[in-house]
């Protein structure tokens, strides 16, 4: 169990880390164009299509590293006048849709990246499902955190991070 956790831990941090290079990496890239364009009347011919690859993928990232933070949207005016216990119903309930949308995810992004295959990107002349294979990534990633929420395992690894805002 222990060899198991080291595991996910570090396919966890390889993805948290891969998103923060991803956001890095894309301002560099948006950064540089702006100045070489005011500039010098010069843009790379692949910066646009770079910026938009990594924005999806750290956008996709995103989503899984939100649910397993527990950082989804949520509107609580409602339920927190509810008894815990329908609370605990509705979070199990919350959590199988979340799961739900991870297979989702998983199964779709798949067919429409093996689909985008044929065809490249313009620019880069990468393959285009190099654009899509983020989706079942994300999927597979959101039905672990789901599984283990749904199971009760916390998943959370900042736990300082607050929910709302200001109060």
């Amino acid at each position: 169990m222990r060899i198991l956790r080291k595991i996910a831990l570090g396919i966890d941090s390889f993805i948290e880390s891969a998103a923060l290079i991803g956001l890095l990496s894309m301002i560099i890239i948006v950064t540089a164009q702006v100045m070489t364009r005011k500039l010098f009347n010069f843009v790379f011919f692949w910066s646009e299509e770079v910026t938009m690859l990594l924005l999806v993928w750290f956008s996709f990232m995103g989503i899984a590293i939100g649910f397993r933070e527990k950082l989804h949207l949520g509107i609580d005016s409602f339920t927190h006048k509810l008894p815990a216990s329908i609370n605990k119903v509705l979070d199990k309930v919350i959590e199988v849709v979340i799961l739900a949308f991870g297979a989702y995810l998983v199964y779709f992004g798949w067919d429409f990246t093996v689909i985008m295959n044929e065809s490249e990107l313009p620019a880069t002349g990468l393959p285009n499902s190099t654009l899509y294979v983020i989706m079942p990534i994300t999927g597979v990633m959101t039905c672990a955190y789901a599984l283990l929420q749904l199971f009760g395992i916390e998943t959370k690894r900042h736990h300082n991070i607050k929910e709302g805002g200001p109060e």
